[in-house]
């Protein structure tokens, strides 16, 4: 008996050393953040999205790349030849005689100019491939973006129903050290035996470790929340209450017609389909042959600096349209537009397989809303009667005509209460957020 009476202060304090170390360290109130701020200061500072973000930049120079392949292209090129003997021109009609046409030291400098004309719609299906590249990067930066915001209010509302729990878990400690006080005084007067006094004991002893529990729950709660946001750890979190009910109603039709046109995971595997379509068409220029247009200009000589020689012009000039076409290589042109066909037919299954989910997905979020309305007033009605009930037995066991166990089970039944209640609110505001997130908004 001495031993757990003992014990009971000795949580006591261990619990109010718990609240005070989740205190901001500074001392200062620290500012309060609504669910907007919350997420816009997650999109800023997110590390993901940053890397999101380098992407699109990354997909904007392979469209500068690809562009640049429609305009000419110009090189140079320097080179010596050395040769083990002049070589000479002999003729039939003077046997034993001949004539240099070259000397030993050979110097060349080119200047070219390629101009392609016609590469079989190559460079237009590239270049194409390369603006739905930037789109594609656009789209997967939405969809990181859509993904976070979810995140971040599943974790805006996490801290907020652990308040509630700690809030909750403080009640039930304030109730069971009044409710002591009393049992105590009716036991030094000799009115209820040591048994009734022991249980109100051990439920307070209990009631401060399940607060322990809720303080714990809502500190990690804030570093997770921190986390997300890129911020530090352990910085204070304040956030505006909206754990509130809020009816939500609309049309299952118009939401699915809604979500099909807005989330970007559609609109990702329509690029998709659209790459597939520019891939066939790269895929057949190769059945076609390929002309450009290459202009030369050269000089030439002994000596270093190429300015002619008896046996070399100074300068000259080359002018050149060329055709090649690889007409025959057993089938490799067919089977790779083969190849992109099915492709392009596989992503028609996935992007029908995508709006089955997402009919599934929107009707679970708009069913788990509904289930969340139907439960608030349900629970709120049950705090009501928990309260009521918890009071009248509270005043039939100070006037002694009932036991403690009645009044510990009311305490019980109204902390129950509360919870589901408070967990009713959470659920509707995440079930909405849900339904957001499929709707392809935030």
């Amino acid at each position: 008996m001495r031993f757990k009476t003992a014990l009971v202060p000795f949580i006591f304090l261990l619990s109010f050393s718990i609240v005070f170390r989740t205190a901001p360290a500074s001392g200062e109130p620290a500012g309060v953040l609504t669910l907007k701020e919350s997420i816009s200061v997650a999109l800023n500072n997110n590390l993901s999205l940053k890397a999101a973000r380098e992407k699109m930049a990354q997909s904007a120079f392979v469209k500068k790349q690809a562009r640049a392949e429609f305009f000419p292209k110009l090189s140079t090129s320097y080179g010596y030849t050395r040769l083990s003997e002049q070589a000479t021109f002999r003729s039939t009609l003077m046997p034993g005689m001949g004539i240099a046409v070259s000397s030993q030291d050979n110097y060349q400098w080119k200047g070219t100019l390629t101009q392609p004309l016609f590469t079989g719609f190559a460079l237009l299906s590239s270049y194409r491939l390369a603006e739905l590249g930037v789109d594609r990067s656009r789209m997967d930066l939405e969809l990181k973006e859509l993904d976070l915001a979810l995140k971040v209010k599943e974790a805006y509302f996490n801290v907020l129903i652990a308040d509630r729990g700690v809030e909750v878990a403080r009640k039930e400690v304030e109730f069971l050290e009044s409710s002591m006080n009393v049992a105590s005084n009716f036991y030094k007067v000799g009115m209820i035996p040591v048994n009734d006094l022991l249980k109100v004991e051990v439920e307070l002893a209990n009631a401060r470790q399940n607060l322990v529990k809720a303080l714990n729950r809502a500190h990690l709660a804030r570093s997770a929340f921190n986390t997300l946001l890129s911020r530090p750890i352990d910085a204070p979190v304040n956030l505006k209450d909206m754990l509130a009910y809020k009816p939500e109603r609309g049309d299952y039709g118009k939401y699915l017609s809604r979500a099909l046109q807005e989330r970007p995971e559609v609109r990702l595997l329509e690029i998709s389909i659209l790459q597939a379509d520019q891939e066939i068409r790269l895929a057949r220029s190769k059945d076609y042959p390929e002309i450009a247009f290459t202009y030369d200009y050269i000089k030439e000589g002994d000596r270093a600096d190429v300015s002619g020689s008896a046996f070399h012009d100074a300068g000259r000039w080359e002018a050149t349209v060329g055709l090649t076409w690889t007409f025959w290589e057993w089938g490799k042109t067919h089977y790779s537009v083969k190849e992109k066909e099915s492709l392009k037919k596989e992503l028609i299954q996935i992007k029908a397989a995508l709006e089955d989910s997402i009919k599934l997905e929107l009707k679970e979020a708009l069913l788990n809303l509904e289930t969340a309305e139907k439960n608030i007033p349900t629970t709120r009605k049950a705090v009501e009667q928990g309260e009521e009930n918890l009071r009248v037995n509270e005043e039939r066991y100070k006037a002694q005509v009932t036991t403690i166990t009645e009044v510990l089970d009311a305490q019980a039944l109204l902390t129950r209460a509360r919870v589901n209640y408070y967990r009713a609110l959470y659920d509707h505001n995440l079930a909405r957020a849900k339904l957001e997130r499929a709707l392809g908004t935030y």
